[in-house]
């Protein structure tokens, strides 16, 4: 049986593994970006098959079956080892990855270190092939609850705990509530303020910066290894790669708030502060 692969792999080592039988290469870059560059075997995700909205709530996890068609039509399994990627760094990629944890994925789950800017720009091998994969069988189940999922009331119980660390993924504009997306603006009371691309090492290809840097950052803002951390920022997209860089930097308790704040700053019986 081959090594599993990690949370996180390098292109050059994703190069060497590309012609493992239980690897899927899954590519959410938009669609015209696919079919001008992309990774040789990869399929091309939709990103709006895995979300789902009940307005004004989005980034919802879909119904099994939305799930189901959209894994299946990609031919993915329950058991093959997954690595995903796409053109912003890693946002939406690890949306992905985050679900597949969250519907208990058995095989397999990595993302792409600096996505298709990373593969790209350092000269690893693009095609414009298309590859047509075979329709599977991905049977989906949401357990109740989801380790990796967290809601407003999971949240709402657990305000004020010291072991609970909340990590809001917005830009500082949206977490003080000068600029707004919901009816309401501010934060969840408690949560300290991450801005996803603080994550991304910019001269590098928009890979992750090294595990001391944001260790040393996330500690200066009391989200240690020791407490529970939730993600979260507008609809869980840019705090699913937040939630994935925790899991890489060994974090044991980690979910993500998938309404995030298009649900709790449009619950005007929800606290929050400004």
């Amino acid at each position: 049986m081959s090594a599993p692969l990690p949370l996180l792999i390098e292109p050059t080592a994703l190069e060497g593994e590309l012609q493992r039988t239980e690897l899927r290469v899954i590519d959410l870059s938009r669609a015209d970006i696919h079919q001008r560059l992309h990774i040789p075997g990869a399929q091309l995700l939709d990103y709006g098959a895995i979300v789902t909205a009940r307005p004004p709530v989005g980034g919802l996890l879909p119904e099994p079956h939305q799930l189901e068609q959209a894994l299946g039509a990609i031919g993915l399994t329950p058991e093959h080892a997954i690595v995903a990627y796409d053109d912003e760094g890693g946002g939406k990629a690890a949306r992905l990855l985050w679900t597949l944890e969250a519907i208990g994925h058995r095989g397999g789950l990595s993302l792409l270190n600096g996505g298709l800017h990373a593969w790209a720009n350092e000269g690893h091998p693009v095609t414009r092939d298309t590859t047509v994969a075979a329709r599977a069988d991905y049977p989906v189940t949401l357990p109740e609850p989801s380790p990796p999922v967290a809601s407003a009331h999971y949240i709402l119980d657990r305000l004020g705990d010291p072991q609970l660390a909340l990590l809001d993924a917005r830009s500082h504009d949206e977490y003080t509530g000068e600029r707004l997306y919901s009816a309401r603006g501010g934060h969840i009371p408690g949560a300290v303020n991450f801005e996803w691309t603080a994550a991304m090492d910019q001269a590098n290809n928009l890979r992750l910066r090294p595990a001391e840097e944001l260790l040393g950052a996330l500690a200066a803002l009391g989200v240690t290894t020791d407490k529970e951390v939730i993600t979260y920022c507008q609809t869980h997209h840019r705090s699913a790669y937040s939630y994935w860089m925790l899991r890489v930097l060994g974090f044991p308790r980690v979910k993500g708030y998938p309404g995030s704040w298009s649900e709790w700053g449009n619950r005007r019986e929800l606290p929050l502060e400004r």
